[in-house]
């Protein structure tokens, strides 16, 4: 019986290295390569781009990219979209934790107690802790969270805001020299947060009274 599972590992996996993984490495480095050759315009398109796309699947392939093309940047000594792209990975997470506070009648009683965990999430940089939400709503939740995520990091870029590690999330912004403009970054992440929260708000609908409680 053992056979069975350790066939099935090994001919998922192969597939996933000879039939799916090529693809997927080639759309992943298109898709690197042309961010690469935007990083000289301007810098709000930029900062929307990244943004958007730290939100659109939120640990996902585009997130990724998005990711590796500012963390690929930090050897090169190119801090400013890696700000960008931490700013707006951030925000989904927090951005829901705020919206269950604010718009409680559009949350379930678990959706508003899950909301205390996702904010812990989103201050560490997890932006994979808005994942449930956006799949129990996502054509409501993810253009929300989107467009939030868009905000901060075009904020972000706009600002002059540079971060010389790749991960860590608020614990690293106490560090001296992590952060560059910490100020107005802080600014960026907040002004994201709640413009997602808003869109939530305003996209997702009032449950009945029975769902909320």
């Amino acid at each position: 019986m053992l056979i069975l599972p350790l066939l099935g590992t090994a001919i998922v996996g192969l597939l996933m290295f000879y039939v799916v993984g090529g693809p997927v490495a080639i759309a992943l480095a298109a898709i690197t390569t042309w961010l690469k050759g935007l990083q000289g315009s301007n810098a709000i398109f930029l900062g929307l781009l990244l943004g958007s796309m730290m939100a659109f699947d939120m640990g996902g392939p585009v997130n990724k990219a998005a990711y590796a093309f500012a963390t690929g940047l930090i050897a090169s000594e190119v801090y400013a979209p890696m700000a960008a792209v931490m700013a707006a990975g951030m925000t989904p997470p927090l951005a829901l934790a705020l919206a269950t506070v604010l718009f409680k009648n559009r949350f379930s009683e678990d959706e508003r107690e899950a909301g205390k965990a996702t904010a812990v999430l989103g201050v560490a940089f997890i932006t994979e802790g808005a994942i449930p939400f956006a799949a129990k709503d996502p054509l409501r939740v993810i253009p929300a969270l989107m467009l939030g995520s868009a905000v901060a990091g075009a904020l972000s870029m706009v600002f002059g805001c540079e971060l010389r590690v790749p991960h860590g999330g608020a614990f690293v912004l106490p560090i001296p020299n992590a952060v560059t403009n910490l100020g107005v970054y802080l600014m960026a992440i907040v002004a994201g947060t709640v413009v997602s929260a808003a869109a939530l708000g305003a996209l997702k609908r009032p449950l009945s009274a029975a769902a909320v409680n």
